[in-house]
């Protein structure tokens, strides 16, 4: 199974796993991973279909991306793991303990999206075409091959509209289902992201037993444009609670 530590297996050290959004590859968690090195136990892992792992046959899904962290924990002795989620990565982290209560001990969240229907799906998708990136985008266009490769990144393009076609037909998280999310849960949302909003953000946190919920001053969507000095306090502190 694939995946690394980037700091010292520590006895008594809590493990927390980072998880990247849609498009993206455990890479993008290096900087951060990097901040909390000296904290906790960090693991990286790429969900399946990205940074250059095998496409599903299944394609792209929030059910099957939960299954193989599972199986990640399982194949390192983790009982229990808090979860770091960006944008999609969030996502997977709230189904898995959904299903999996047991496995998760907290979750932090920051820029998830967490509503999605036909229209905002179709709005992303747009987004998401190869031959338009390589117009408009070129220097996003190289990094995603790079962030992909030996897989052809035009490819994981396509998997990931269908994984929001799917989502826009039906949510794998119900509104009513964060109520049986027993895990603590912080959501962090930038005041100037323009994908996901403060009433969806503020939806689930009601509807979280154990929810609270921050919005980030100057910032996007991106995560290569978080503070993370601000993102390494706000998880520090919550862990540490």
């Amino acid at each position: 199974m694939e995946g690394r530590w980037l700091s010292p297996v520590i006895p008594g050290m809590k493990d927390i796993v980072l998880l990247h959004g849609a498009t993206g590859s455990k890479t993008q968690m290096g900087p951060l991973a990097k901040m909390l090195e000296s904290d906790f136990t960090i693991h990286l892992l790429n969900l399946p279909g990205h940074g250059g792992t095998a496409f599903p046959v299944e394609g792209f899904s929030i059910e099957y991306f939960a299954d193989h962290v599972l199986q990640y924990l399982d194949d390192h002795k983790i009982t229990t793991a808090s979860f770091f989620g960006y944008s999609m990565g969030g996502y997977t982290a709230l189904y898995l303990a959904k299903k999996y209560p047991e496995r998760v001990e907290k979750i932090i969240t920051l820029a998830t999206k967490f509503y999605w229907d036909e229209t905002t799906a179709a709005k992303e998708i747009g987004l998401l075409q190869p031959q338009l990136i390589e117009e408009k985008v070129p220097a996003f266009a190289a990094e995603l091959k790079n962030r992909h490769a030996p897989a052809d990144w035009k490819e994981q393009l396509l998997h990931t509209q269908g994984l929001l076609t799917r989502l826009g037909k039906e949510n794998t998280l119900s509104l009513n289902d964060y109520k049986y999310i027993e895990s603590p849960c912080l959501l962090l949302l930038g005041d100037r992201d323009k994908m996901v909003t403060l009433e969806e953000t503020t939806d689930v946190y009601k509807n979280l037993p154990v929810g609270s919920l921050a919005v980030l001053p100057q910032t996007v969507h991106p995560i290569e444009k978080v503070d993370l000095r601000l993102l390494k306090f706000y998880i520090n502190r919550f862990c540490a609670g």
